[in-house]
């Protein structure tokens, strides 16, 4: 991926040296300890999860789906500061610059204007306005304060445990959260949640793979302007971008977690249908044809 040199942007906080630490494998999730095996699977499928990733954590641990708290009790991640300038943070700072300029030039074509979401790196743990986060989920996208958060870490479980290595499927993890930040713009998210309570378990799970897959195709129509911009797509980009969505379908999580796929419990849709949904929005970069809400479309 051709990124050295493209301007940076400035909406990325690092509290690295301040955001609390060491939640690991094992750690107590809302009162609930988790195994290193439903760590392992809710830090994938948090991964894509784009409202509140602790609920995920909360579902594999027996319990039902957790609200959010409310931002008052939760405050954003304190003590910011300037971001690192080592070659990861320089490069979290570049696609993220990226992201803006597509959606501002997108939204603007659409008479719109597109707010910027903020960046937070952080490590262990941090707090939120949709809880706390920890590093094991993975990265996350909170509607109550609009900041993606990420853990560098997890692109060394990306590459290592996940089988998805190189920089474009690392960019694919940012575009897709910031694809949530766009569905909280337009309303799309909220309109989601709103379904939590009058949908069964199952119900609400088959209108989440809409979310998330509408989020990849998002992603995608990142992946489309970017590189008519700017040309920033290298041979083997476009492999590693799929081959991540590959990685993290929920059918290809529950088989190699269990040997056993329940359609019925899928959050983030198969692996299949991410890939599709991805390649749609690159290929056509067409928000237009995000549509995944649409009658038959999933």
């Amino acid at each position: 991926m051709r990124w050295q040199g493209n301007r940076e942007s400035d909406n990325v906080e690092d509290v690295r040296d301040g955001a609390g630490g060491g939640a690991g494998p094992g750690m107590s999730f809302g009162g609930r300890g988790i195994g290193l095996g439903s760590v392992a699977v809710a830090l994938v499928a948090s991964y894509f999860l784009g409202v509140n990733p602790l609920t995920v954590l909360n579902m594999l641990s027996g319990g039902g789906g957790m609200s959010a708290p409310s931002p008052a009790h939760q405050p954003a991640a304190s003590r910011s500061h300037a971001p690192a300038n080592d070659e990861q943070t320089r490069f979290v700072r570049t696609v993220l610059a990226d992201t803006e300029d597509v959606w501002h030039e997108l939204f603007k074509q659409a008479g719109g204007q597109y707010q910027d979401p903020r960046l937070v790196l952080f490590r262990g743990s941090v707090p939120t306005a949709c809880g706390q986060g920890q590093s094991a989920t993975g990265p996350f996208y909170c509607p109550g304060d609009q900041k993606v958060y990420i853990d560098l870490g997890f692109y060394d479980v990306l590459r290592d445990r996940l089988g998805a290595p190189g920089d474009f499927a690392q960019a694919y993890v940012i575009a897709h959260e910031v694809g949530h930040h766009v569905q909280n713009l337009l309303g799309t998210s909220a309109k989601v949640d709103e379904m939590r309570h009058r949908l069964s378990k199952t119900q609400y799970n088959a209108l989440s793979v809409r979310l998330e897959l509408q989020a990849d195709c998002y992603a995608g129509v990142w992946a489309n302007h970017a590189q008519q911009a700017r040309q920033i797509i290298e041979a083997g980009d476009v492999e590693e971008a799929m081959n991540a969505a590959a990685q993290i379908g929920d059918d290809t999580l529950q088989r190699n977690a269990s040997g056993h796929v329940s359609p019925e419990s899928f959050t983030h849709g198969t692996s299949q249908q991410r890939m599709t949904w991805f390649k749609r929005g690159m290929e056509s970069g067409d928000m237009r044809q995000c549509n995944t809400f649409a009658k038959d479309a999933v």
